[in-house]
């Protein structure tokens, strides 16, 4: 068993009381956690993260700098975000008629998800797990598991792999030079075992 330690907090980070980090994270220069949010253990948020009060964020997920998680956010284990990608929670935003805070819409990432840098995924929508959004992309809607995303608005132009890898697709089969293989099938991919 590795030797775990408590959470890591730069000194210019600001972690609320109330606020849950989890064993051998780190939160680095500029973060603001709220109270209420639960940040998993092994984590890494980067240079200027926000982490609202009632964001979810699973064990060992990298939020590089500059990415704001808003209530309604929820990140499942070993989820990456790329430098800049941004999320939202309101899906018609009007400074004059501010949406109470249950009115957020629900934004899930699922385990092992790559949101590339200044990819936008728009809320309501649910990024399916492994799924790899290419810099840039706008999601406005669901992504399938292993979904490869790219463009405003995205489209799905391939399947990543478990390691990350773009995948051979022939006939209904994929495969990856880690040697993984999948089964294809019309819009569903699934690793075959």
């Amino acid at each position: 068993m590795p030797f775990v330690t408590g959470p890591s907090i730069h000194p210019s980070a600001v972690v609320d009381e109330g606020a849950h980090i989890g064993e051998g994270t780190s939160v680095w220069h500029f973060s603001h956690v709220m109270a209420g949010a639960t940040i998993g253990t092994r984590c890494s948020l980067g240079q200027n993260v926000f982490v609202a009060s009632g964001v979810r964020v699973g064990d060992g997920c990298r939020i590089q700098n500059n990415v704001s998680l808003y209530d309604g956010v929820e990140l499942e284990d070993e989820v990456f975000c790329g430098p800049s990608a941004v999320f939202t929670n309101v899906r018609s935003p009007r400074a004059a008629y501010p949406t109470p805070r249950d009115g957020y819409d629900t934004t899930l990432v699922r385990r092992g998800a790559t949101i590339g840098a200044n990819a936008t995924v728009v809320c309501g929508a649910t990024v399916g797990p492994w799924a790899f959004i290419a810099a840039g992309a706008v999601v406005t809607s669901d992504v399938p598991a292993h979904g490869l995303m790219v463009g405003v608005p995205a489209r799905r132009v391939g399947w990543a792999c478990v390691c990350g890898r773009r995948l051979d697709v022939a006939d209904s089969t994929a495969t990856c030079a880690c040697g993984r293989r999948f089964a294809v099938e019309r819009d569903a991919i699934g690793e075959v075992r």
